[in-house]
């Protein structure tokens, strides 16, 4: 077995694909889920269906007594973890600055932001060497919105990318001599159904398309697949690094029309 990983927001778009392609390379995988349990039971069951091992750990990320649970009870299924992604998060408000909500900001930093900080906390407690774990690899999925200060009315979500790659380079350097990695993704838009919006109207993802030098969206097993090798020994001297999976960038200083599942 490659190791036990956890993905949190597992059942569904990016989170799914990097699920499937971890239990193909070995790992026994939790999948993290908030609310679709029988989406990622589904998922769970084609893994098993293919050999693999997969369990499903209900919790939300913004709360941190639902992160503490779900990493006891990863223990309790498929013992110490190894590998994390931190992939649940959610979108901004839809709403300029000064109409901003504090409510509203408070649970997307708690998502976005903590979340992660917390859910690495609990990683680090079973991965580091120092505390008698095996060493790991973390990866934390961040947008390609927090190198652009994010679109119009959506610069509360940019921000809180924007946070998770300054907390992944200091982690990195905090960790390296206990045995953990710790990297991020950049995506750009990619097409899942937190952008049905773009998925399923073929005229706005042309529109969308055209901010990128590939002219086109991603699909959610591209970014997988970058996520997969950060965790795996084809990256073993690879840390604190910020990997942009763009499709090659953005064309004429636009800006996005859409956010990226992250």
């Amino acid at each position: 077995m490659a190791g036990v990983a956890l993905v949190t927001g597992g059942s569904r778009g990016i989170g799914a694909e990097t699920v499937r392609l971890l239990a193909k390379e070995g790992y026994a995988v939790a999948i993290n889920y908030r609310e679709r349990g029988d989406a990622a039971e589904t998922l769970a069951e084609e893994v098993r269906g293919q050999g693999g091992t997969a369990v499903t750990v209900q919790g939300d990320v913004g709360e941190p007594a639902d992160i503490e649970r779900m990493f006891a009870e990863v223990d309790d299924s498929l013992g110490r973890l190894t590998a994390l992604v931190n992939n649940a998060g959610m979108v901004g408000c839809d709403r300029v600055v000064a109409d901003f909500e504090a409510d509203f900001l408070d649970r997307l930093m708690r998502v976005n932001v903590i979340g992660i900080m917390l859910c690495a906390k609990e990683a680090i407690r079973r991965m580091s060497t120092r505390l008698g774990g095996q060493g790991g690899a973390i990866v934390n999925v961040s947008s390609m919105a927090a190198t652009i200060g994010g679109r119009p009315r959506r610069t509360d979500y940019a921000s809180s990318k924007r946070a998770v790659e300054g907390f992944t380079v200091g982690l990195a350097k905090e960790v390296g001599r206990e045995g953990i990695r710790v990297n991020a993704v950049r995506p750009a838009v990619t097409l899942t159904d937190m952008v049905s919006d773009v998925t399923t109207n073929a005229e706005l993802r042309a529109q969308v398309a055209e901010d990128f030098a590939m002219n086109r969206c991603a699909e959610p097993i591209e970014i997988a697949r970058p996520i997969a090798w950060l965790l795996s020994e084809e990256a073993s001297y690879v840390s604190g690094a910020i990997l942009d999976c763009s499709g090659g960038g953005f064309m004429l200083g636009r800006v996005l029309t859409t956010d990226s599942d992250s």
